[in-house]
């Protein structure tokens, strides 16, 4: 069976010049050969997020500009799960850890959608704009949603540029987290502002979120600002110094194993735009951090991380400009994987 690994691209606002963007891929790794997936989805389709179903590797979900997709076969062929009213881009999806048939989809400002049954029908959840939410010059995005694994109706959700969202009921109801983040403004080092009118922005740029059954009620944040942690389901914030292990500091991506609830990655890097990023990993839950890779040169910033659900040596990154970088023995050897066509705009992995 082919070792198939997934990325998705999507226009983004600082492309070099003349470069592709968007697309959906599909690698196979034992032959080193990319292949563009088309049939059933959307004409030139943004792919923002991909995942895999845990225990069906055949199983892929796609978030696109036409809402989300899924292949029953290894990405072959595509079908639309129709969300209700007007098609909406997708920039986020959750498989629930205990119910395959509960789907949660993350939207355009702070729209999410949950499906019941597989997605033949959609329940639009619509919470109000946390305190904190900063006006940018691109609409706010659901663009991470996380489950606390051991209560599965805990969720969290992401917002950029909006900071953080929790709910205690499987999503009927949701709360902002925002207030701890907000304090953290106060510190000078921690004030950004690139686009809007306040430097509250940094703290509420947030990229994506995790959470691990080694510490019930926790959730992790990476974010423009560093890497932050709530124990107590995002009533107050405590920042994980990823600045004491790491040059770069610029948190796009953070994911807890699926194999080891204590070891955890971030993908660090300079800034939204930059030539320069790096791969950690922590065996304590973000206590201390180790670079990962090595021996490949990642010249763009690193925006996700995919480890395989079946396979803990399985682990693959994506840069913004469209390099993929893979091991398959835990981290002793590295490949490189250039998107083909010069494609740029990574935004979605996966590794099967």
């Amino acid at each position: 069976m082919p070792k198939y690994v997934y990325a998705g691209a999507a226009p983004w606002i600082a492309a070099s010049a003349g470069a592709a963007t968007g697309g959906l891929f599909r690698l196979d790794t034992e032959s080193g050969t990319w292949e563009r997936l088309t049939s059933g989805l959307p004409e030139a389709v943004e792919a923002r997020t991909i995942v895999i179903a845990p225990k069906s590797p055949d199983t892929v979900y796609v978030g696109t500009q036409s809402g989300p997709y899924r292949s029953s076969d290894a990405g072959n062929t595509w079908q639309k799960l129709a969300l209700p009213g007007k098609e909406t881009l997708v920039w986020s999806i959750l498989l629930d850890a205990e119910d395959p048939r509960m789907i949660y989809v993350g939207t355009q400002g702070t729209t999410m959608y949950r499906s019941r049954d597989g997605g033949e029908s959609w329940t639009e959840l619509t919470p109000p704009e946390p305190n904190g939410m900063v006006r940018m010059s691109f609409p706010c995005r659901v663009i991470r949603l996380a489950q606390d694994s051991s209560d599965p109706r805990r969720l969290y959700a992401g917002l950029e540029v909006g900071g953080v969202l929790a709910s205690r009921d499987g999503g009927d109801s949701w709360r902002g987290c925002n207030e701890g983040l907000l304090e953290f403004t106060k510190e000078p080092r921690l004030r950004s502002r690139i686009v809007s009118d306040t430097e509250t922005e940094g703290m509420m740029d947030s990229h994506a979120l995790a959470a691990s059954s080694a510490k019930p009620g926790t959730v992790f944040l990476a974010n423009r600002m560093g890497l932050f942690r709530s124990g107590d389901g995002g009533a107050s914030w405590q920042e994980m110094g990823i600045g004491r292990f790491s040059p770069l500091t610029y948190a796009r991506d953070v994911k807890v194993s699926r194999h080891d609830p204590r070891t955890m990655y971030a993908a660090l890097s300079v800034a939204a735009v930059s030539d320069e990023g790096s791969l950690y990993r922590s065996r304590d839950l973000g206590e201390t951090w180790q670079r990962f890779d090595h021996d490949v040169a990642m010249k763009s910033t690193l925006m996700i991380i995919a480890e395989s659900p079946r396979d803990a040596n399985r682990v693959y990154c994506a840069t913004r400009k469209g390099q993929v970088f893979g091991t398959e023995d835990g981290g002793k050897s590295w490949r490189d994987y250039q998107l083909p066509d010069g494609v740029e705009g990574v935004y979605g992995l996966a590794a099967a």
